[in-house]
């Protein structure tokens, strides 16, 4: 059955901006001199390997790590100042679960914003939890208990916690790594409905094929290889300096195939 998207407010200015910007630890430059600018309905994709300064961009633009230098707001305020319009789901999460969490009771987690820890679940966010699990295709699973599930079924649980949410502003670290065929599918129309609502998305990946299917790319190796289009700048060139080998998309059937590595690289 065809589940209803959630409509937003169709955004005309930027929802995010960076301009000379830093980002790092403890005053330790990570990635330098970042700049981009991104309009809300659109999605970016932070590529790059491990290290590369992707999880620390994700944390600056939420508000968990402030710039070093350079300037970013973030839905026309500093970052972290939007809670209620935010939506973040992180790389790892805490698997030893000491109460017996049920997939909805993970998902209703996504209302808090707007209902408080303690706050009592209207028919309306009963409604958007059910929707939100649907969307996610893990509706029989709703009453399993989140710990015996799959790594796949987890991070489809967390994802319909991030659609409960309703944000403007979608942030995602690696939402795709546990995810099989059918998921990353999912997970593609997913991102396609939220923009279509006027959500920003932002997703660190290393899946060449999603970066390319985001109106824009960022391709990182401690500093900003290139910024543009994902089927501008997803060049041989600007691979190989990002990963240290060039990663070619062959098709659904053979994926991403590797043609070249750099020299020196392992």
């Amino acid at each position: 059955m065809q589940t209803a998207v959630p409509t937003s407010v169709d955004y005309s200015s930027s929802c995010v901006i960076a301009h000379g910007m830093d980002i790092g630890y403890q005053g330790e430059v990570v990635v330098p001199d970042v700049n981009f600018e991104l309009t809300c309905g659109q999605s970016l994709a932070l590529v790059g390997i491990n290290g590369s300064g992707k999880s620390t961009l994700l944390k600056t633009i939420v508000g968990l790590l402030p710039p070093i230098k350079g300037e970013i707001t973030v839905l026309g305020n500093p970052p972290g100042k939007n809670p209620h319009q935010l939506a973040y789901l992180s790389q790892f999460h805490d698997s030893s679960f000491i109460l017996p969490l049920r997939v909805k009771d993970v998902v209703e987690m996504g209302r808090y914003t707007e209902r408080g820890l303690f706050g009592r679940m209207t028919p309306e966010d009963r409604t958007i939890i059910t929707k939100s699990i649907e969307r996610m295709g893990i509706l029989d699973l709703q009453d399993a208990p989140l710990r015996l599930l799959s790594g796949g079924q987890q991070q489809r649980a967390y994802m319909a916690q991030v659609l409960a949410r309703q944000a403007d502003l979608i942030v995602l670290d690696e939402p795709t790594s546990s995810l099989d065929a059918s998921g990353r599918e999912l997970f593609s129309r997913i991102l396609d409905e939220e923009r279509d609502r006027g959500a920003m998305i932002v997703v660190a990946t290393h899946d060449i094929q999603l970066a390319s299917e985001c109106n824009q790319a960022m391709l990182l190796a401690h500093e900003v290889v290139a910024v543009g289009p994902g089927t501008e700048i997803l060049t041989p060139e600007a691979l190989l300096k990002t990963f240290g080998i060039v990663l070619l998309y062959q098709g659904e059937d053979k994926g991403v195939g590797i043609v070249e590595r750099e020299h020196g690289h392992n």
